[in-house]
């Protein structure tokens, strides 16, 4: 789980932008420097298919939601082996959405790109980008956890290789001309929407990811806010004669959710909160670095340390107002397995409380 920076660095040019249709620039937004995004991964301590089923509904749901009401962004994931139903398919998801939505773009950050058939990956990112007309972003990563590797019958001491092999196959798929794969003659069709490629970007914490990326000249996303990793990376470009950038995590950052009394609220639904949190820090080595790590125990703990955030929209808009905050909202109205009438209620009272006047 990566979450999304507020800007590329200075001095780089912007990230491919989504598509726009016929009429969209009459969509509310929010002002430049603050982004919204919509955070989905569906994680449920106790699923059933039904509660799933229902969860999957809603989260498109509330895209759709945030699609008419001006959101600047679907940010998801992708992960296995899980035992809450943690988004395994984010890519069926991001079609889903892009068939509920017009404007809103939809991040998969990380997908783990090793995982994937090399040739269905490129088709598959190609047909989302052609639907979507280029509001794609995808974050290609390594993941972090064997299990993941063991489930999908791949060898995780070989994640660089494949890495390797399934990024080099996309940028050759997507010119839309026949090219040598393993030994044979390929072609892949159609070119996707967007040129020269959809939007494509190298995430991870390592100098192996950021050498990938400069070596490749694609972007880097760093999964924590690591500076020294964009020198490294920019050094790198330069020794490999390529162009690129980096997006670049806030050194704060927070998932929000909204509420008129957070006191309450993390009584009623801290221990949410706190699942999602514990099980993803579980999954993490000690060397591992991400914007959204907790290391709480409790949920006095997890409120005290502020990567989950349960806020007032007084509070929310002076976050986002804040000179040294984090430049993106990041809400996340199904946090944990968060009943999904109290992520309505969350996401209500950013579009009706906070976005209005952040327009203003």
């Amino acid at each position: 789980m990566s979450a999304l920076p507020a800007h590329p660095s200075p001095g780089h040019r912007t990230a491919t932008r989504p598509a726009r249709g016929p009429g969209d620039e009459k969509a509310p937004a929010a002002p430049a420097g603050c982004l919204s995004v919509l955070r989905i991964n569906l994680a449920d301590p106790a699923p059933t298919p039904a509660t799933q089923s229902a969860r999957h509904r809603a989260a498109v749901e509330m895209a759709a939601f945030a699609d008419d009401r001006g959101l600047t962004m679907v940010q998801t994931e992708e992960h296995h082996a899980t035992t809450n139903g943690w988004m395994p398919s984010p890519l069926t998801f991001a079609g889903a959405v892009f068939g509920a939505t017009r404007r809103i773009g939809v991040t998969v950050s990380a997908l783990i790109t090793p995982l994937h058939d090399p040739l269905r990956l490129a088709e598959d990112l190609a047909a989302l980008d052609l639907l979507s007309g280029g509001r794609l972003v995808t974050v290609a990563g390594l993941g972090y956890r064997p299990e993941e590797y063991a489930a999908h019958g791949k060898d995780w001491r070989r994640r660089g290789a494949l890495q390797d092999e399934v990024l080099e196959t996309l940028l050759s798929a997507w010119t839309g001309e026949p090219f040598t794969y393993r030994g044979r003659t390929v072609q892949v069709t159609p070119r996707p929407y967007t040129r020269p490629h959809p939007p494509l970007l190298i995430g991870g914490s390592s100098r192996a990811a950021a050498r990938r990326a400069a070596r490749l000249g694609l972007p880097l996303f760093p999964s924590a806010h690591l500076p020294e990793l964009e020198t490294y990376y920019h050094e790198q470009r330069a020794v490999f004669g390529t162009e690129g950038w980096v997006l670049q995590p806030p050194e704060r950052t927070s998932l929000l959710h909204l509420s008129e009394d957070p006191d309450r609220t993390w009584a009623a639904y801290g221990g949410h909160l706190l699942h999602e949190a514990r099980m993803y820090a579980s999954w993490q080595s000690a060397g591992t670095r991400s914007a959204v790590r907790s290391t709480a125990r409790n949920t006095q703990e997890l409120r005290a340390e502020g990567v989950y955030r349960i806020v007032t929209p007084d509070e929310c808009l002076h976050l986002a107002r804040e000179k040294s905050g984090p430049g993106t909202l990041i809400l996340h109205p199904l946090c944990g397995g968060m009943p999904v009438d109290e992520g309505w209620r969350s996401l209500h009272l950013f579009t009706e409380r906070v976005l209005p006047r952040l327009e203003g």
